[in-house]
């Protein structure tokens, strides 16, 4: 993409006194040109850069600009490269471990004692989504999807315009057309998903916030629930070392919040035996209900 084309020509320059448009073209794939297209794109973003003829001539960032030459340090590009290679082990290509190796001149390993690594055990269906949808965002395109969420299955199009990693899975967040709002969807649960020829409106979008809207009508509920010493690990896995106060025993008593109640009480089973819903009576009794109906269907 041409982005990716101006930061490398940027990077470049502020790492050398001067190069020839001949070395990027070379470097980057395309035209000499091509190349001078994109320094007067440079130079309309305000980067003054200058060309000088001669045996040792070429373009080169003008004298006296104040300008940072030593934006990244060789530890600073080493830990971008160890991020980079985990973007690559969903997205299923090594476009930006090649974006990075353009935006090198001297060259920079990864960290051997960093790994990022971001693919699941389904991830050959991730990495199509991935790429799919950011080719995408690229472009302006609207998507359409079957979703699977708790409250059942609906054909669904959006405008992209955030690839997500949150909470250890990928999710899309945009514009829902059926919900006229900015909603996410995770990638593992999409199917029959399509780019159309349909663009994305003219919209002022907001900035995406961490907590995002997902595709639920439900509000947060608040529960309070003991754990006892057992899964005293997960507690602290879940919440933080710091977070949880223990009784003498291991156990602790937590009072937090859930998306819904459907998708807390999922989470409680996890925890089998070792968890109990103190309050609201209603959440108690409900998911009293819901372990008789479970332990109904083993009954012989």
């Amino acid at each position: 993409m041409k982005i990716d084309r101006l930061i490398g020509i940027l990077s470049i320059l502020l790492q050398k006194d001067n190069v020839t448009a001949g070395e990027l073209a070379k470097r980057f794939e395309v035209s000499a040109r091509t190349i001078y297209r994109d320094i007067d794109t440079i130079n309309m973003a305000g980067i003054p850069v200058v060309s000088s003829r001669g045996k040792n001539g070429g373009l080169y960032i003008m004298e006296g600009y104040k300008i940072d030459r030593a934006l990244l340090s060789n530890e600073d590009m080493q830990m971008i490269l160890a991020g980079i290679k985990g973007l690559d082990s969903v997205g299923g290509t090594n476009r930006y471990k090649r974006l990075m190796d353009k935006l090198q001149c001297a060259p920079v390993n990864v960290k051997e004692s960093i790994i990022v690594d971001l693919s699941k055990c389904n991830n050959h269906r991730i990495s199509e989504n991935f790429a799919v949808i950011e080719n995408a965002i690229d472009h302006k395109n609207i998507i359409s999807f079957k979703y699977f969420s708790p409250t059942g299955e609906t054909e669904r199009k959006i405008e992209p315009y955030k690839l997500v990693f949150q909470w250890s899975s990928w999710y899309v967040w945009g514009y829902c057309l059926l919900r006229n709002d900015y909603r996410m969807f995770k990638l593992t649960r999409l199917t029959n998903l399509n780019i159309t020829e349909e663009k994305c409106a003219e919209r002022e979008v907001p900035p995406y916030i961490q907590s995002g809207d997902f595709d639920s009508e439900n509000e947060d509920v608040t529960v309070t629930v003991k754990f006892d010493s057992s899964v005293k690990w997960r507690v602290v896995d879940d919440q933080g070392a710091e977070c949880p106060e223990f009784e003498s025993d291991g156990s602790c008593i937590l009072t937090f919040s859930w998306s819904d109640r459907p998708s807390l009480y999922e989470y409680l089973l996890g925890f089998g035996a070792h968890a109990e819903i103190i309050e609201p009576q209603q959440f108690r009794q409900e998911f009293k209900e819901l372990v008789n109906s479970i332990g109904d269907k083993y009954k012989e």
